[in-house]
């Protein structure tokens, strides 16, 4: 593996000076990338900005802002911003989030987001290149934007998260890398195929298109606790339409069919234990040190250029499995 990616944990069990020592202690380690997502907890931006601020080398990647909630001259300029303050070492990040997201948590529109997010990705190396906007399309109409400051140093790649094939294709048609998201070795090679279909499209190479993928690990002696956490994980994505047709397409149907059934009989537990043994073990990778690394190695050998470890703690006090699951690697 040439690239490993992190995700740190910004949460309540990591006050802020034990959060930068774990991002100094993933640069010490060789970590490539640092990623940092926005969902229901701290904004990406600011988690960014102070990962580029106070480290270095390491890279520094939002996994993933959704292009919804920010005008494309925003996440343009906040780019281009991170990429002054940190050249070379930012990646920009951006996907379609999910209509309950949109919709009901922001109070927006989610309506034909691939065309929204081709659009937007347009609109945002425009302004990324320190060029003038002017854009007529179907969702954005903008007249005479110009960021003062110019393009930064060093270009900014754009990676999209995707899940299926739409998505995976429009990556490989206009972006720089995409990133994966609870997916299986088997079936990585089936993504990077819909990822060729979009470049062949727009005639491209992916010689240096970025792969990533978030693997959720725990490195622990005591792997039973953390696979329960994790089965209870899978279960709030598998009732979600897009990821049940997702693992469906990847070989686990027959669980899907199960959770769901339970889910709907209003039998939680039940739900999650349809969750099966190889159901958890395509998708994390939970055990010693060694089995980690090895595991880790059969996702690259599928083809990602950059895993990424999403490590978790099924613990009450989650810091030590944390920290020696982030110190487990990259070797």
């Amino acid at each position: 593996m040439s690239r490993i990616g992190l995700v740190l944990p910004f949460t309540q069990a990591f006050p802020l000076p034990e959060y930068l020592a774990l991002a100094s202690l993933a640069e010490a380690a060789g970590y490539d990338t640092l990623w940092t997502g926005e969902v229901a907890g701290a904004d990406a931006v600011t988690t960014m900005t102070l990962l580029a601020s106070h480290t270095t080398r390491i890279n520094v990647a939002s996994g993933i802002l959704p292009i919804q909630t920010r005008t494309p001259v925003v996440l343009g300029v906040t780019a281009a911003s991170l990429g002054h303050m940190a050249p070379g070492r930012i990646r920009l990040g951006l996907g379609i989030s999910s209509k309950i997201i949109i919709t009901q948590w922001h109070g927006l529109p989610f309506e034909r987001p691939l065309e929204q997010l081709r659009e937007a990705v347009q609109i945002i190396r425009t302004v990324l290149a320190g060029e003038r906007v002017n854009f007529e399309g179907q969702f954005y109409r903008l007249k005479n934007y110009r960021f003062l400051l110019g393009a930064p140093p060093r270009p900014v790649p754009i990676y999209l998260g995707a899940l299926g094939p739409q998505m995976l294709q429009l990556a490989g048609e206009i972006a720089d890398g995409v990133l994966l998201n609870w997916i299986p070795p088997e079936a990585i090679p089936r993504s990077i195929q819909q990822i060729e279909i979009g470049a062949r499209r727009a005639g491209r190479s992916l010689a240096d298109f970025e792969i990533a993928a978030f693997i959720r690990t725990s490195v622990t002696d005591d792997p039973e606790p953390a696979r329960a956490w994790l089965a209870r994980d899978i279960t709030g994505y598998a009732i979600v339409d897009s990821y049940a047709r997702f693992f469906t397409g990847c070989g686990f149907g027959q669980e899907v069919e199960a959770v769901n059934a339970a889910w709907r009989r209003g039998d939680r537990q039940d739900a999650v234990r349809q969750i099966s043994a190889r159901f958890l073990d395509g998708l994390g990778v939970v055990g010693p040190a060694d089995f980690c690394r090895r595991r880790l190695r059969d996702f690259a050998k599928a083809g990602l250029t950059q895993p990424v470890v999403l490590p978790f703690s099924p613990d009450p006090d989650p810091r030590p499995t944390i920290s020696r699951t982030i110190q487990a690697f990259p070797a």
